[in-house]
């Protein structure tokens, strides 16, 4: 695919920490800050603080403006609020970070990287991607070995344990993703699928274009 991905910090400007819940700033050290005096304030712990309606799932949009009804990206960031709970919760009580999942995965699928390859790959800001596999080195998941080609630099490779956690992940993610998606039949769920990953390639593409 063209274009290059866009690099991005795992507590980023936009408001949310590397486990979903929002922050005040860009830095994932808030994330205790902030999104604590937000859950406190919603009396749910760790969750953030919520304005949305209340009520059946027939009437919460119905609740909005009919313009915004009509707005997508009004609906996926909605959407994506739950995502990220639903997910950052999960990862959590299996002592983990959603992060953990997609270097595994890409350690299993494309082989030994190093930290700037993978940041390139899954657009993560490379410091982000030292933390975690710090983390990850640290639980036995993947391992660093010096690069022969390059000895100032380190590879990265999944651990036989990081290949049972992932598979672990796998089921996880599954699991989520059937309490995302519940309403949809599993043909509507491929196809939802089918076209965000269709707008992304897009704007992926055409970085220039979509920025005006």
């Amino acid at each position: 695919m063209g274009g290059t991905n866009k690099i991005v910090r795992l507590g980023d400007v936009r408001g949310q920490d590397e486990d979903g819940r929002p922050t005040g700033h860009g830095g994932p050290a808030n994330r205790d800050g902030l999104a604590g005096r937000a859950a406190a304030a919603a009396g749910e712990p760790g969750l953030p603080a919520r304005d949305e309606p209340t009520g059946s799932a027939e009437t919460f949009a119905a609740a909005w403006p009919a313009r915004m009804r009509q707005v997508a990206g009004w609906l996926l960031n909605k959407t994506s609020v739950h995502g990220h709970r639903l997910t950052a919760e999960a990862f959590t009580a299996v002592g983990a970070r959603k992060y953990h999942y997609p270097l595994l995965a890409s350690l299993a699928e494309f082989g030994p990287s190093s930290q700037a390859s993978l940041g390139r790959r899954l657009g993560f800001d490379r410091s982000d991607v030292a933390a975690m596999v710090n983390e990850l080195t640290q639980a036995g998941y993947v391992e660093r070995a010096q690069d022969p080609a390059d000895r100032r630099r380190n590879i990265i490779a999944i651990t036989a344990a990081g290949v049972e956690r992932l598979d672990q992940f796998d089921a996880l993610v599954a699991a989520v993703q059937d309490r995302l998606l519940a309403p949809l039949t599993p043909a509507e769920r491929a196809e939802f699928v089918r076209l965000l990953t269709r707008v992304l390639d897009h704007h992926a593409a055409n970085p220039a274009a979509c920025a005006n």
